[in-house]
C-alpha cells in the first residue's frame, strides 16, 4: 500500500511540531506555506542559489531538496530564529553583514546567515577561504560577495566572547 502521509514529529526553532505530512511536501513548502516562515525563501528549486537554506541539526541544508518527513526526529533551525543574544534584535551577523554593506536588495540574506551561521557555530574564527568555502552554496546578484564576507570576519570577535545562546 502506498504511503498518503507520513507522520513529521520534529523540533522547528525549538518548538516541537507534529503532523501528517504527504510524501511529496517539500520542507521549504511546509515551512512558508504551513508554518507561516517566509524568511526562508524558494530561488531555483534545485539546490544551487541557497535562498532556501536552513540548518537541519545544525548543518546547513537547502530546504528545497529536502523532503519533510525526512525531517522526523531532527531540529531544524531557519533565519527566524536567528536572533540577537537576547532572543531579540539582530543577530551579530547580520548586524555585520548591515555595518559591512553585505546586502542589498536582501533575497539572498537569510541563506547567507544561515549558512555562516553554522560556519561560525563550528569554526569561531573562520579564514577568508573557509568563509568562501561556506558560502559556495550561496548566490548572491547584488553585492559582488565582498561585504559579505568582510562582515564574517568582522564577526568572529563575537565568537570569541563567553555569551549565551542566541538561538532559542
Amino acid at each position: 500500500m502506498i504511503e498518503t502521509s507520513y507522520r513529521l514529529g520534529c523540533m522547528l526553532n525549538g518548538e516541537v511540531v507534529s503532523r501528517q505530512v504527504p510524501p511529496v511536501r517539500r520542507l521549504l513548502d511546509l515551512l512558508r506555506e504551513d508554518m507561516g516562515l517566509t524568511g526562508t525563501k524558494p530561488g531555483c528549486d534545485v539546490g544551487r542559489c541557497g535562498a532556501c537554506m536552513v540548518l537541519v541539526d545544525g548543518k546547513p541544508m537547502n530546504a528545497c531538496l529536502l523532503m519533510a518527513y525526512q525531517c522526523e526526529g531532527r531540529s531544524i533551525e531557519t533565519i527566524e530564529s536567528i536572533a540577537g543574544p537576547s532572543g531579540e534584535g539582530l543577530h551579530p551577523i547580520q548586524q555585520a553583514l548591515v555595518a559591512e554593506g553585505g546586502l542589498q536588495c536582501g533575497y539572498c540574506t537569510p541563506g547567507m546567515v544561515v549558512s555562516l551561521k553554522a560556519l561560525c557555530d563550528e569554526v569561531p574564527q573562520p579564514t577568508r577561504a573557509q568563509i568562501e568555502e561556506a558560502l559556495s552554496g550561496n548566490l548572491c546578484r547584488c553585492t559582488g560577495y565582498e561585504g559579505i564576507i568582510r562582515g564574517a570576519l568582522r564577526v568572529s570577535a563575537f565568537y570569541q566572547q563567553p555569551h549565551p545562546d542566541p538561538t532559542p
